[in-house]
């Protein structure tokens, strides 16, 4: 086991006193930024999660709350947008909330403060619907971060379930057990759609299907990812699979890699890929390249891996199929 419940106890108590000093090079935020972080990187190098880790007491000036995030790629990499598991500290009670929360920066941006808190709620309370068999394992209750500025009020608002410890009484054995679970339930609901309405996912699935409809959700969000866009492209090349497009060559583009016209295709056959397996796809191996037009008729077959059917069904080509 890491000794990551003795650092986070270590924040709580000491941020207050640490909060009165000069943020820019203080020893304790980089303590916070850098030695935590690390911690908790260490737990996940036994678990099958690829999650983005990052620890922070403040940007540019201190935080009225400070947290350690854990990010799966596929949602978000920073807290301001998405949903993410994350501890947050209230420094005043000395107390460490587990929390599946939300991003409240985005969501402040669209609705405003009020009623983005409002938004923050009700989404709350719909991803510890969509996981019960997960949320059941933790308390539902409000948290009280102690603050009443903007932020820590989102972080209040956005928190659908987790787990309450006192700082310097914490059983590890507890704490790691609560980790574990908690991201069992973040993969979960990320493979079940997260905080997108069943309505308008079934629409973009094209069938109501709730097995469908998540598969299709979690390859689209695969396929979306920048990080994984990059990598595929780098790997595979920037030619169309199925007709031969050369963006370079028929379209005259010159751009930067990541913004060629080209799309990925999860190839992989998420049909038989159960919910919970941890590896939901390896690069290379699982994508195909394909142009816009490719890429809708894929989906549009009765398996969207074929890309022997899909050539099949071109009656054109830019060069040999």
């Amino acid at each position: 086991m890491t000794i990551l419940p003795e650092m986070l106890s270590q924040i709580a108590i000491e941020f207050v006193k640490q909060r009165t000093k000069s943020f820019a090079q203080n020893d304790f935020g980089n303590f916070v930024r850098h030695d935590v972080a690390i911690e908790a990187k260490k737990h996940l190098l036994y678990l099958p999660y690829e999650l983005t880790v990052k620890a922070s007491v403040g940007s540019g000036n201190w935080a009225a709350v400070p947290w350690l995030g854990y990010f799966d790629p596929l949602i978000t990499d920073t807290a301001t947008r998405g949903f993410y598991v994350v501890y947050l500290i209230n420094a005043q009670t000395e107390e460490i909330f587990l929390s599946l929360n939300q991003g409240t920066t985005e969501t402040y941006r669209e609705f405003g403060e009020l009623r983005g808190r409002e938004v923050l709620r009700r989404r709350a309370i719909d991803l510890s619907e969509r996981a019960p068999e997960y949320s059941n394992l933790f308390d539902l209750k409000h948290i009280n971060l102690g603050s009443a500025e903007s932020l820590p009020l989102g972080y209040e608002a956005g928190h659908s379930f987790g787990r309450k410890y006192q700082a310097g009484n914490i059983e590890s054995q507890n704490f790691f057990s609560d980790l574990e679970n908690m991201f069992a339930a973040y993969e979960a609901l990320v493979n079940r759609g997260g905080t997108l309405p069943t309505a308008a996912m079934n629409e973009e699935a094209g069938t109501n299907d709730i097995e469908e409809t998540r598969r299709y959700v979690l390859s689209r969000r695969i396929e979306r990812a920048p990080n994984i866009r990059k990598r595929v492209l780098e790997k595979r090349g920037t030619v169309c699979e199925a007709c031969a497009l050369d963006p370079v060559r028929h379209l005259n583009y010159t751009g930067p890699l990541k913004n060629t016209p080209l799309e990925i295709h999860h190839a992989r056959p998420i049909s038989g890929m159960a919910e919970g397996e941890s590896r939901r796809y390896k690069i290379p191996d699982d994508f195909i390249i394909l142009c816009p037009t490719c890429h809708r008729l894929i989906h549009r077959q009765v398996d969207p891996a074929n890309l022997v059917q899909l050539k099949n069904l071109i009656n054109f080509s830019y060069g040999p199929k």
